[in-house]
Formats: C-alpha cells, structure tokens, sequence
C-alpha cells in the first residue's frame, strides 16, 4: 500500500474521490441531523469530490496512503447537544470509512467467489486498494491530534478543565502531526505514524475478513 508504484498511485486516486468524498458528506449529514445547516448551506453537504479536496491532504493520501481532505465546516454550537452532536459528526467521517472498506471487501469475495475476479487484475488490485485507504483513513482520522476527528471525539468526553488544557495544545498539533509522519524511526516501519497505523490496520482487516467468513456462501 505504501511506496511510489506508479499502478498503486493511480489506482489510490478513484479510490481517494470516493473515499474522502463520503468520508466529508457522512459529516456533513451528521452534522444537519444535530441541527447545523452550516455545510449545507455553504454546498459542502453533497458527492461532488471536488468540493472536499485538500491539496495537500491529497497528495499525502497519493505518496503514503493516509492524509486529510478539506473539513466540512461546522458550527456545533447550533448542535440540540453540543457535546452529543460533537461526538457523532466527528465519529460519522472515520465510521464511514470503515463501512466502506468492509463494504469494499464483502464485494471483492463476492466477485472472488463467483469467479468474476481475476487474480492480479486492475479491478482486483483497485478494490484491495479501496479497503486499505479507507481502513487507513479511518485509523488515521481517530487519532486524537487536530485537526483530526479523533481530537474533537476526545474533547467530547473531556471535563472543562481538562478541555482548556487541551486547546492550549492545539497550537503545536500540526507539528506533532508532522513529526509522527516524517520522523524516522529504527526498524521495519518509516515513521511513528506507520508503526501505530500498519499494526492496526492489519488487525482491521483480520477482523473484517473474520465476519465475512461467518456469512454464508462466502
């Protein structure tokens, strides 16, 4: 998943539109369901990807297989619970990752199955590529550095005092961000960031590839 592959950086990029496309909308929904109209409004709550592209977001997604689009803006302050709705529109992004990549692999053993798929093909490679970004990007996206969701699913739960002390440190976060994915660290793995994501991301998939194998016919 990782590297330069000219095939696999091609093939990430249909799988990105898709991916951060939904990803943005799942917030944006979430969002209205809580009562802000905010990205509505502002025509960010639609499947148009080029609404939701981050320039350089994108291009981490394409060089190393994890990154961020351009956030759906929200006002939680119009959420009918701020905390509450804090808590799902952010989780509502990664969620839908997750949906998608295991929507993705139910479909690939489908197809596998009923002899559709061949082995090695560009379909076949796409559609492996689809479950690894959006399962990476779910990851990703939980971890609890902003701007990332899994900050404001965090101070969601956090006591005011607690939260005061956080938003102090969110000044330093883009510079934690960017040292955990382009600090070097000795062994198999480049980073911290691919050491946490790696590890993880191959649990999901073995947890995913579990259920799937209790549904019958496949």
């Amino acid at each position: 998943m990782f590297g330069l592959d000219p095939v696999i950086i091609a093939l990430r990029i249909p799988a990105l539109l898709i991916s951060i496309t939904i990803h943005e909308y799942a917030h944006a929904r979430m969002a209205y369901h809580f009562g802000d109209t905010t990205a509505k409004r502002q025509g960010r709550m639609n499947l148009n990807p080029i609404n939701h592209l981050d320039l350089f977001g994108t291009i981490m997604i394409l060089l190393v297989g994890f990154g961020w689009a351009k956030p759906v803006p929200i006002n939680p302050y119009k959420f009918n619970n701020y905390r509450r709705g804090l808590r799902w529109v952010s989780f509502a992004g990664p969620l839908s990752n997750f949906t998608l990549g295991f929507i993705s692999m139910l479909f690939y053993y489908i197809l596998w199955n009923a002899g559709l798929l061949a082995s090695g093909g560009l379909f076949a490679d796409f559609i492996y590529v689809l479950i690894t970004l959006n399962i990476m990007l779910g990851i990703f996206n939980l971890l609890p550095i902003p701007p990332l969701d899994g900050s404001k699913i965090l101070m969601s739960f956090l006591s005011d005092s607690y939260l005061d002390f956080y938003r102090q440190i969110e000044r330093y976060a883009m510079l934690i961000l960017f040292g955990l994915i382009f600090i070097p660290i000795p062994g198999p793995y480049r980073s911290i960031l691919h050491l946490i994501i790696v590890p993880t991301s191959e649990a999901v998939l073995f947890l995913f590839n579990t259920i799937i194998r209790f549904i019958p016919g496949l």
